[in-house]
């Protein structure tokens, strides 16, 4: 069994309040949480309003599907104009 965790520190555009970024963080996160059958949840960065830190886990029996998926997620939140990724941080247990 192959455990992925992912930690990815985004920086949101135009975001002038935290209603706003809250809207666009949540908004993300469910559409992840059902595209791709994860865990998803805002970790970091509650009360900053043009920053917010999103982790995702994802499981499987083979490594590769775990990357796949792991990448998967990582390209679906770089379609989102309105973000951009600071960083990334993987982990395979």
């Amino acid at each position: 069994m192959i455990i992925g965790i992912c930690t990815c520190e985004i920086f949101i555009f135009n975001s002038n309040s935290l209603k706003s970024k809250r809207s666009l963080v949540k908004s993300i996160i469910e559409k992840s949480k059902n595209r791709f059958n994860i865990s998803i949840a805002e970790v970091g960065d509650n009360d900053k309003w043009q920053k917010s830190i999103i982790a995702f886990s994802t499981i499987s029996n083979e490594q590769k599907v775990v990357e796949e998926t792991m990448d998967k997620v990582i390209n679906f939140f770089d379609s989102y104009s309105e973000i951009e990724i600071i960083s990334i941080k993987r982990e395979l247990l």
